[in-house]
């Protein structure tokens, strides 16, 4: 357990750290941001055409309300904590891998209904929209990624025990 928790934090440390380097902003999480404002426009397209995405703001057409999705609100920080545990954790590579693979999309289809919750809500309500955002939504997508490493715990092979020698009984005389 010791082991676990010390590999955990040194992955978050690191991975929070590479993640706030400028580089690693403007080359991937900004990209990988705007390309979830294209992904909820799509989704947003499907039922209302007064939408459209501009980098990493969403613009309704229909009343000008905007939402611009920031650093915190891209899901990236609970993958960093979901690839974490699940690295830190003593369990096949491979199943470490599959667990990232899943849990990414978990995490990330989560987040997308939070952006367009979030757009609609904005254009209903200021109040609600900001206790949603700062508030609940903060919380689920966390709680999805523990979620997902607690599911992916269950979906470990169990570890082979070593076959018990049974004890040598003496025939009865």
């Amino acid at each position: 357990m010791t082991r676990f928790f010390i590999l955990f934090v040194i992955l978050l440390v690191g991975l929070f750290t590479l993640e706030i380097l400028q580089p690693v902003q403007d080359y991937v999480i900004s990209p990988f941001t705007g390309v979830l404002a294209k992904i909820s426009v799509f989704l947003i397209e499907l039922f209302d055409d007064q939408v459209i995405s501009s980098g990493r703001v969403i613009r309704s057409l229909e009343n000008g309300f905007a939402v611009e999705i920031q650093a915190g609100c891209n899901g990236v920080e609970a993958l960093i904590i979901l690839f974490a545990a699940l690295f830190a954790f003593p369990a096949p590579l491979k199943n470490k891998f599959i667990g990232f693979f899943w849990g990414f999309f978990a995490i990330q289809i989560l987040n997308l209904v939070r952006i367009i919750s979030l757009f609609y809500l904005g254009q209903w309500n200021e109040t609600a929209f900001t206790w949603f955002h700062l508030y609940l939504w903060q919380a689920l997508i966390i709680l999805d990624a523990l979620i997902v490493w607690l599911i992916w715990l269950r979906s470990l092979p169990k570890p082979e025990q070593p076959p018990q020698d049974s004890p040598n009984l003496e025939p009865a005389s």
